[in-house]
């Protein structure tokens, strides 16, 4: 059984120093790995990465992670994904990660995603440029998951997980305003889980949605924003299939 220790919507700055660390210092005791499901800082800052860097430095787990929208916010996205990389930190974007997991190969694949909405009620690349743009970026976020996925199976993973940042569905987004459904996640982010295949997917983001939601494939989806769990991270199990 392999124990998948995920949290996002962290939100850290310097006033925050500490504040999860006592948490993240019992994962060896009751996980194998954490997932960082982006908005990992407030305003995308290097001195904020910095915090963040600093709370899970030398865990006793392996962490991997994505960036969110706060973290782009000041437009040093690069440094902050540095900072967080200093410490050890495996930063996703349309790639993938194979962690060996006391033999059983684990494969994170992982970006930030983007908005767009959900099957029927979705934005298309058609009209004005910045539209066309704006789902041009959102499905290159999703074929990059979907790439890092079949890699990651081609690279014989026994277990592969979907780490993002936006949702790739409309179930884990219960809660929050019917209107901004379309700035909470996309629907290709799904299909590229579906099609590529995963036993989880990740998110974050939304943080007055449910944390439990499925993929049209069965795939299992869970929103882990702070906000939504209420703790400094959920626990999760995967079976290791049978060789």
């Amino acid at each position: 059984m392999i124990r998948v220790a995920a949290v996002g919507d962290i939100h850290l700055g310097p006033g925050s120093a500490g504040m999860l660390r006592p948490a993240f210092d019992t994962l060896g005791d009751c996980a194998d790995l954490l997932l960082l499901a982006g908005d990992l800082t407030r305003h995308g800052t290097p001195e904020e990465a910095r915090v963040v860097a600093r709370e899970v430095s030398g865990l006793p787990v392996p962490v991997v992670a994505v960036l969110g929208n706060h973290d782009y916010q000041s437009d040093q996205q690069d440094l902050v994904a540095a900072e967080l990389a200093a410490e050890g930190v495996r930063v996703l974007e349309g790639e993938g990660v194979v962690l060996d997991v006391g033999g059983t190969r684990v494969g994170v694949a992982g970006t930030k995603g983007f908005c767009g909405g959900f099957a029927g009620r979705s934005a298309s690349e058609f009209g004005e440029p910045e539209m066309k743009a704006f789902i041009r970026y959102t499905r290159a976020c999703a074929d990059g998951l979907d790439r890092a996925l079949r890699e990651l199976r081609a690279d014989g993973c026994e277990l592969r997980i979907a780490l993002t940042h936006f949702s790739p569905v409309s179930d884990t987004l219960a809660g929050e305003p019917l209107e901004i459904y379309p700035f909470l996640g996309s629907y290709l982010l799904a299909e590229a889980v579906d099609e590529a295949g995963a036993d989880l997917a990740v998110h974050g983001h939304a943080h007055s949605g449910t944390e439990h939601g499925m993929t049209a494939g069965g795939v299992r989806v869970r929103n882990v924003a702070m906000p939504v769990i209420d703790r400094a991270f959920a626990l999760y199990h995967l079976a290791v299939p049978p060789v």
